[in-house]
């Protein structure tokens, strides 16, 4: 991807030099290092400049990010692809359940990231695949993919300081006791797989789960989950330790009386912008599969 950044320079950044600048823009060593190789990159008052140089009061900044590399083993396939938000660093998508965020060897056609590069590839674009937060093949929802090497570190900086927030809705049986919490319990691998995981209270990583109860009916019960932490199947597990895991789930509580997957949708996505700083939230609402389960709640409530 192309994309031209330009930033004026404050009183309080004069004297910084170029590469100091960017660096505390979020700009990686790794993202300076490329942009250096690229032609005239480095631009100040419309003059060709180093990373070495010095940066003046309301000097003008440009950027110039020129990607031509593309994804090598992710084919570009037709596939519906539901995008929410897109600008020049981000797009954000609702991820149907049933499709996996990238390819693997048993859905190497299928993923979200193949859907993107069809969508790029139509526009003449160059597409490298970077997903700041991977959703389960069979949990529906919100993720958000960079359009370039900066914006991609920036998200990544984002996703390991936890300061992307995520919340979650999920479907149980019966009514959620107590109606609000917090699950602390470590996850680790399950002895004999590979996938599965379990709360391992000696071993495991540190997993934390925000709950609350949204509403009952029709014998289950609709729960908005926050997580602070990233885990593999976090909220699959976590809500199994509680006592009510979510319906649909193969893997954990293979009950399949109303869903055949998870009953898993990420709900809402708030984070700031990697470039602008702006506050962005997306919010989608819950999959008819979900809603088939438990009727549609106001927006006020969810």
């Amino acid at each position: 991807m192309n994309r031209t950044i330009t930033y004026e320079i404050k009183e309080s950044e004069s004297g910084l030099r170029i590469e100091q600048y960017l660096k505390r823009r979020g700009y990686s060593s790794q993202n300076l290092t490329e942009i250096k190789r690229m032609p005239k990159s480095i631009l100040v008052n419309g003059e060709h400049y180093y990373m070495r140089d010095t940066l003046n009061s309301k000097d003008i900044l440009t950027v110039c990010i020129q990607e031509t590399a593309c994804s090598e083993k992710i084919p570009a396939v037709k596939l519906p692809l539901d995008i929410v938000y897109e600008d020049e660093d981000i797009v954000v998508i609702n991820k149907p359940a049933g499709m996996p965020i990238h390819p693997s060897l048993n859905n190497y056609t299928n993923s979200m990231a193949n859907a993107l590069a069809w969508y790029y590839k139509e526009q003449g674009k160059p597409f490298i695949f970077r997903c700041a937060n991977r959703l389960d093949r069979d949990t529906s929802g919100l993720t958000v993919a960079a359009k370039h090497l900066v914006s991609g570190n920036i998200l990544s900086c984002l996703v390991r300081d936890r300061k992307i927030h995520r919340e979650y809705l999920a479907i149980v049986r019966g009514t959620v006791t107590p109606a609000s919490g917090t699950i602390t319990a470590p996850l680790g691998r399950q002895e004999g797989t590979i996938i599965r995981r379990t709360v391992d209270l000696e071993h495991g990583e540190h997993a934390v789960t925000h709950y609350r109860l949204v509403e009952t009916r029709n014998g289950h019960s609709l729960v908005s989950l926050r997580l602070e932490t990233g885990r593999t199947h976090q909220i699959r597990i976590h809500m199994k330790y509680l006592g009510f895991p979510l319906i649909g789930d193969y893997l954990y509580n293979p009950d399949m009386e109303y869903i055949t997957r998870q009953a898993l949708h990420s709900h809402k996505l708030t984070f700031s912008h990697p470039i602008t700083g702006k506050l962005m939230e997306f919010t989608v609402p819950l999959p008819e599969d979900m809603r088939r389960v438990i009727t549609p709640c106001s927006p006020s409530r969810v």
